[in-house]
């Protein structure tokens, strides 16, 4: 789905963040980015996204060369992409079911976008979505009422029904206790495998990495210094990592 070559990223005067990277990534893979603040997983990220420009590299997605695509092409595209932050921005006083909602406004007709309507079909479907991730009995409830877990989740839900293909979950579980944090991920590895979804989420925690990814990437100095299938790293990977 998503093949790069030589991907480098410098920002001024001369601080390479991005040095050379190449891969390919797949649908059903959920890639585990490992590496320190400052390893450069957000720019990988922003880059990938079409958000920053880069130095050097092709990147071609879905078979389709886009690495100097113009605006229009790259806002269509980025409808198929979905960013999860560490701290979801959400409109708080609204219910989880209305912010799920709120992310079909690009999928909607002009009329229906212009009087904000929702149909019965809109409304069932995000229902499903919180389903799926065990929020449905939260539905109605503010987002400012739901723990870091539960708005975690929200997000996901919002990135499903806007009908996401690929996913970038930068450190979704920063700042979680351990329970919320797996659920998240549990989350993120089902839908990923359920829905034949491209996810990148890049972390701190080994053992979570270890236990969720499909794929584990180390990031340090701008260069993947780890590429692995997912399993327990050994004391030498993570002191390359870290």
């Amino acid at each position: 789905m998503i093949i790069v070559r030589n991907l480098s990223k410098t920002y001024p005067p001369d601080h390479r963040v991005l040095e050379r990277l190449s891969f390919q990534a797949d649908e059903g893979e959920l890639v585990a980015l490992l590496g320190a603040s400052g390893s450069g997983k957000t720019t990988l990220f922003r880059c990938l996204m079409l958000k920053e420009k880069w130095d050097d590299g092709q990147y071609i997605y879905d078979g389709k060369d886009i690495t100097g695509i113009g605006p229009w092409d790259k806002f269509k595209l980025r409808n198929q992409w979905a960013y999860l932050e560490e701290k979801p921005q959400f409109n708080p006083k609204k219910s989880a079911l209305k912010n799920v909602l709120g992310a079909l406004l690009f999928k909607k007709s002009v009329w229906r976008f212009i009087t904000n309507s929702v149909s019965q079909e809109d409304h069932m479907e995000a229902m499903d979505y919180l389903d799926r991730v065990g929020l449905l009995d939260k539905a109605h409830e503010p987002v400012e009422k739901l723990s870091g877990g539960e708005k975690q989740r929200v997000a996901l839900c919002r990135a499903l029904i806007k009908g996401a293909r690929v996913i970038y979950a930068d450190e979704p579980v920063s700042g979680l206790d351990p329970e919320a944090a797996s659920l998240v991920l549990q989350d993120l590895q089902t839908i990923c495998r359920r829905e034949k979804l491209l996810v990148f989420c890049s972390l701190h925690q080994v053992e979570l990495a270890e236990k969720f990814g499909s794929r584990i990437w180390g990031l340090s100095g701008g260069k993947f210094v780890v590429d692995i299938a997912g399993r327990r790293l050994t004391q030498r990977e993570k002191e390359l990592i870290f």
